[in-house]
C-alpha cells in the first residue's frame, strides 16, 4: 500500500473499499428487486462518476445493464460547503418517459438532487429512483434518496469520487478530517 492511500495526518477514513464493497451489492439487489426497476442511470457528473462506475456494474452482475445518460453539476466548487447549483451539461431528451436512476456521491442539503430533478423533470422522465453513496444529516433537507449505502453526519467527506479542492477523487474510501480531540480541561 503506497502512502497516498493511507489516512494521512488529519484525516481518517469513514467508510473503507471493503465496506463501500458490500453495501454496493446490497444496494445494487434491493434496486433489481424493487417492484420499478429503473430504465437509465443518469450519474451526476463529477462527484458521482466512481461510485456510478461500481453501481452500474454491481446492477449489472444483478442482471440490469441500464442506458446511461450524465448530467453535469457543481455546487462544491472548490468549497467544503455546498454553494449555489451550477448545470454545466443538462440531460438530453433520452429520458423522456423513463424511469431514471438518478445517481449521486453525497447528499448535503439536497439542493444538487433537488435541481437534478427538475431538470429530468423537464426533460420528461417518467419517475425517479435516487441512490447516493452518502447521505448526510442536514437539518434542512431538500431532498430525501431512496437509496444510500451509507449515512453520516455533517463532515465534509472526500474520496471515491468526491474532491477536496480539486483532488483526491481517485482515493478507494471514504474520508473526513480527523477532528482534534477535545482536551480535558484541568481544575485548578
Amino acid at each position: 500500500m503506497t502512502g497516498a492511500l493511507r489516512a494521512g495526518k488529519g484525516e481518517r477514513k469513514l467508510f473503507s473499499e471493503k465496506r463501500i464493497a458490500k453495501r454496493l451489492s446490497v444496494v445494487a439487489r434491493e434496486i433489481v428487486r424493487a417492484p420499478v426497476r429503473p430504465d437509465i442511470a443518469v450519474p451526476v457528473l463529477a462527484g458521482a462518476f466512481v461510485f456510478a462506475a461500481d453501481l452500474l456494474r454491481a446492477l449489472a452482475r444483478e442482471g440490469l445493464d441500464l442506458e446511461t445518460e450524465f448530467l453535469w453539476l457543481r455546487s462544491y466548487g472548490k468549497a467544503e460547503t455546498p454553494g449555489q447549483v451550477q448545470v454545466l451539461r443538462g440531460v438530453s431528451e433520452i429520458v423522456r418517459g423513463k424511469t431514471v436512476l438518478l445517481i449521486d456521491g453525497v447528499l448535503d442539503s439536497g439542493a444538487t438532487l433537488a435541481r437534478a430533478k427538475e431538470l429530468l423533470d423537464e426533460a420528461g422522465m417518467a419517475r425517479m429512483i435516487s441512490v447516493v453513496a452518502v447521505a448526510k444529516t442536514h437539518r434542512r433537507q431538500l431532498f430525501k434518496a431512496d437509496h444510500a449505502l451509507f449515512s453520516a453526519g455533517t463532515e465534509f467527506l472526500y474520496g471515491y469520487g468526491m474532491d477536496r479542492g480539486g483532488s483526491a477523487r481517485g482515493l478507494p474510501d471514504i474520508r473526513v478530517k480527523a477532528t482534534p480531540r477535545k482536551q480535558k480541561r484541568r481544575e485548578e
